[in-house]
């Protein structure tokens, strides 16, 4: 079994949390994009009523395949449950988050989730967080955002595509990819950076609800 596999084998676990009429937030990346396939068939065998709400484009395309209905953030002011993934968590729960740009928006819908579930495979657990930092930052404060990272220890790297061309966020922001080394206080880290005049969000998250640990063998455990 792949990992994959296990997200699919946890899927009937987590998609009991949903109830009808609830507004589920989806995250962005792999995780998210197997559990917005899988919930189409679980709301249409349910016959739930449910409203979702994507954080990119990519997993809006998805939703549109899948028949499930999408509304917009601005339309609620609370949020049932949010489904979502993580480039890294800590041994407290801590996460880094935002590898596919999505940061802002992931962290608005967590904001007024209920609950949130985040599903991430065991090659993603460490003890203390050590990988770059996303920060997402208006293009007029680039330069200002890289030399205030720089002095409160961090070392930042616009994120470019492959042909050389700067990444920009569905937001119309670029990302600055910042390596702290090994982050002590993530708390901490995060207000210092989102402190810096120019700075949209910051990538480090608090620990969710209820994390699902994948196994490489195919198997899962929640944390």
């Amino acid at each position: 079994m792949t990992v994959d596999d296990a997200i699919e084998a946890l899927s009937p676990q987590a998609l009991k949390m949903i109830k009808n009429n609830f507004v589920i937030g989806l995250g962005s990346g792999r995780a998210a994009t197997a559990i917005v396939r899988l919930l189409s068939s679980h709301i249409k065998k349910t016959k739930f009523s449910v409203k979702a709400i994507p954080t990119s484009l990519q997993i809006k395309m998805e939703a549109e395949r899948g028949q499930i209905p999408l509304i917009e953030a601005d339309q609620i002011n609370h949020i049932d449950l949010v489904f979502d993934g993580a480039d890294q968590i800590d041994a407290s729960g801590n996460m880094i988050k935002g590898g596919g740009g999505a940061l802002l928006r992931e962290k608005i819908l967590i904001s007024i989730a209920d609950k949130v579930v985040i599903i991430a495979d065991e090659s993603k657990f460490v003890k203390k967080l050590n990988r770059s930092v996303p920060v997402e930052v208006h293009p007029f404060a680039r330069k200002i955002t890289e030399s205030q990272i720089r002095k409160i220890g961090g070392n930042p790297h616009i994120r470019l595509l492959d042909r050389g061309y700067p990444f920009m966020t569905e937001n119309g922001n670029v990302i600055l990819d910042c390596d702290f080394g090994q982050i002590r206080n993530p708390k901490e880290l995060a207000t210092k950076i989102i402190e810096i005049p120019g700075v949209i969000e910051v990538g480090i998250f608090s620990k969710p609800d209820i994390i699902y640990k994948v196994k490489e063998n195919g198997k899962y455990e929640i944390v």
